[in-house]
């Protein structure tokens, strides 16, 4: 009789766990969803795993090593994509770009690898190489070990002090490293050698710099001083509120907001990237994304004048560190962690990378005061502003930019990136005032120019659609009711 009633419970337990609702379908979206902490490990123990790679773990060992560097997202094409978003087509293949060192061979190079399918990945393939070449080991990005040993040879100081090294670091062998060049006070030098002799023959004009102040304000983010307006400064200033609640809509990587809908991720290699975006159901937009950020210095001094940074090299997507609330984004914000297999033996996650927050714009989307020109009005009507912003930040080296993408209540789709944090500067001297200006005592805040790039595949009605720009210019016309005027 207890076996019988044991029967029947589990049957009850069966019947009951049928009945009830099923699992909800996966939202099409993820089909641009980063990797999870779960495939990105799946796709290193596989690499690893491989012998023909000869794989060596990230952290320790020599600089020429065979490594994994990166691993993340490969989206499917576009094509397939639109099968399945469209057609119902079959869902696209789930696939990893790996980045892999290949050091430890008689030509070092850097390998794309396409590893699938996720989310146990069984098969690796080459992806094609630009113009059929691989990419030389010394076009590598830095990596922490590389750092590591650049700070054994050279040391690190926080202040420009007049002095600039050029040391050769492309060989895989730190042991062949060697400095070609010094710079010091507008002066180049051959060799330390060259530069110690011609200190100690007194011939090398020193800069004497000032011995730094007992209370270490450079460059902080201390506020100090009093604004002569009198006006209070330490009280809180304006804050944004949701007086009903949130307005839009998180389901994993799909974001809901009025008549928006877009499937989003952050690309380790280079940051945020949409996929889908529709208004009111229909697809504007089969991807917007950021594909790299370029300054261009000029200076007086060597390291000046030939620093160009490519900031994809520094990985935008990765250096996404955490967002501080109620500066970095309101209070009132949605946040949002991220995992970046990057330089690292495993998954590292990034907390609070990302942020979603609805923000009034502080002007009308649209309004009008209907004068009768008597000094009454018909009607006033105004529709208050306010957009959605998605928002996450990369820390390149000096500089912090602030991505943002914006979504407006009609229809208009903006981005917006800020560049703040430190500037780059460089050691004072009276011929560098021709290529920046003078920031501090010793400190020449050098001339750039920031380049941004955007990939922007617009679907406007259909994907079979174009883009062009028109140019206007005036036409030369008789007045018909001025005669003689044109």
């Amino acid at each position: 009789m207890w076996l019988l009633g044991l029967a029947w419970a589990l049957a009850l337990l069966a019947t009951v766990a049928s009945s009830g609702p099923s699992a909800a379908p996966p939202d099409p979206g993820s089909i641009f969803a980063d990797l999870s902490p779960e495939e990105l490990r799946a796709v290193r123990t596989f690499l690893m795993a491989r012998p023909e790679l000869g794989l060596s773990p990230s952290q320790g060992g020599p600089l020429a090593k065979n490594s994994l560097f990166l691993v993340e997202l490969l989206p499917p094409k576009k094509r397939s994509a639109l099968r399945f978003l469209e057609h119902g087509g079959a869902r696209p293949r789930r696939e990893a770009r790996a980045v892999v060192f290949f050091g430890a061979q008689a030509e070092p190079n850097v390998t794309e690898l396409a590893v699938g399918p996720l989310p146990r990945p069984s098969s690796y393939r080459l992806l094609a190489f630009k113009r059929g070449r691989a990419v030389p080991f010394w076009a590598r990005p830095m990596t922490r070990l590389e750092y590591e040993l650049l700070h054994e040879a050279l040391g690190f100081f926080l202040h420009p002090a007049g002095l600039e090294v050029l040391l050769d670091h492309q060989d895989p062998d730190p042991r062949r490293w060697a400095v070609r060049q010094l710079w010091y006070n507008g002066r180049y030098f051959g060799s330390a050698r060259e530069l110690a002799e011609s200190h100690a023959r007194g011939t090398l004009p020193l800069v004497r710099l000032p011995e730094p102040p007992a209370r270490p304000l450079f460059s902080s983010y201390e506020p100090r001083g009093r604004f002569a307006s009198g006006t209070p400064t330490e009280a809180h200033g304006a804050k944004v509120c949701e007086p009903q609640g949130r307005r839009y809509r998180l389901r994993g990587n799909r974001l809901e907001y009025g008549g928006w809908s877009l499937a989003f991720r952050l690309r380790s290699s280079a940051g945020l990237q949409l996929f889908d975006v529709r208004f009111d159901g229909e697809r504007v937009a089969y991807e917007l994304s950021v594909q790299e950020a370029i300054a261009f210095y000029g200076g007086h001094s060597p390291a000046a004048m030939q620093t160009k940074y490519m900031d994809a090299g520094w990985a935008m997507g990765a250096s996404s560190y955490e967002l501080a609330r109620g500066v970095d984004c309101p209070e009132t914000a949605t946040f949002l962690d991220a995992h970046h297999l990057l330089d690292a033996d495993g998954p590292v996650r990034f907390p609070h990378a990302l942020c979603v927050f609805e923000l009034p714009t502080g002007v009308p989307l649209r309004r009008h005061f209907d004068s009768d020109f008597q000094g009454g009005f018909h009607f006033y009507a105004g529709l208050e502003g306010r957009a959605l912003v998605l928002r996450t930040t990369s820390t390149v080296y000096n500089y912090d930019y602030i991505w943002d993408f914006l979504l407006y209540p009609n229809g208009v789709l903006e981005t917006k990136v800020h560049a703040t944090g430190y500037i780059h500067a460089t050691f004072y001297t009276p011929e560098g005032r021709r290529y920046g200006s003078r920031v501090h005592s010793h400190l020449l805040g050098n001339i750039h120019t920031h380049l941004v790039h955007y990939k922007v595949d617009l679907d406007v009605a259909g994907s079979g659609n174009s883009f062009e720009t028109m140019d206007i210019r005036f036409e030369n016309i008789s007045n018909p009711w001025s005669a003689g005027a044109r």
